[in-house]
């Protein structure tokens, strides 16, 4: 399961990589920044001639719903798989045990027998893991892919709309932003209005 292991740490890193492509995207924006939230228009306000701006990941990682799903999702098949494979694998170690016990008073053929059935199950174990990896790691891809889609979409409109000619992004863990004054955060609106079309979004496909 070391491979599944890996994949549960990418599947929580995911977000930083998404922005750091999605922000390096200028002209941008979608009119779900209509928003009635007096704190969000305030904000929107304290930005306006700013010509470079950030959004911070990890705030973003924390309120932004699309993103916040996806990661569950495909936290739940990491889950999924590990236990699957993790009850495979207790099964096998007590086929290995019993042959153990029972090796002594076994024929030469039929431990030659039992051993390479059990070298065979050994390998389709690892195929598993290996496969479930794959798959896991493709669906994360395509996942995070929609969600990078999503976000350069907007910041595209959304920029255009502000005159932001850079939009840029901080994490603590990614601090490619050092230092930047506290007016050119756009953060607060752009979740706002990223989580007003993802709420619109889920309602349309409810009726």
């Amino acid at each position: 399961m070391n491979k599944l292991l890996k994949t549960v740490t990418n599947v929580s890193l995911g977000l930083v990589a998404v922005l750091a492509i999605a922000s390096c995207n200028q002209n941008a924006n979608t009119g779900a920044t209509n928003t009635t939230n007096d704190s969000t228009a305030s904000v929107a306000n304290a930005n306006e001639g700013e010509k470079i701006v950030y959004i911070n990941a990890d705030t973003l990682s924390e309120k932004y719903e699309y993103y916040k799903d996806v990661r569950t999702k495909l936290e739940a098949k990491v889950k999924k798989a590990q236990g699957d494979l993790q009850s495979k694998g207790q099964a096998f170690q007590r086929e290995v045990a019993e042959y153990q016990q029972k090796a002594a008073t076994m024929s030469a053929s039929d431990r030659q027998a039992t051993e390479e059935r059990l070298a065979r199950k050994q390998d389709e174990l690892g195929r598993l893991d290996q496969n479930a990896s794959a798959s896991i790691a493709q669906d994360e891809s395509t996942e995070f892919n929609n969600v990078y889609n999503t976000i350069s979409e907007y910041l595209k409109k959304h920029a255009e709309e502000k005159g932001y000619e850079l939009v840029l992004t901080y994490s603590v863990s990614n601090p490619t932003v050092l230092y930047a004054e506290k007016k050119k955060d756009i953060t607060t609106e752009v979740v706002a209005a990223l989580n007003k079309e993802y709420q619109d979004k889920k309602a349309k496909e409810k009726k």
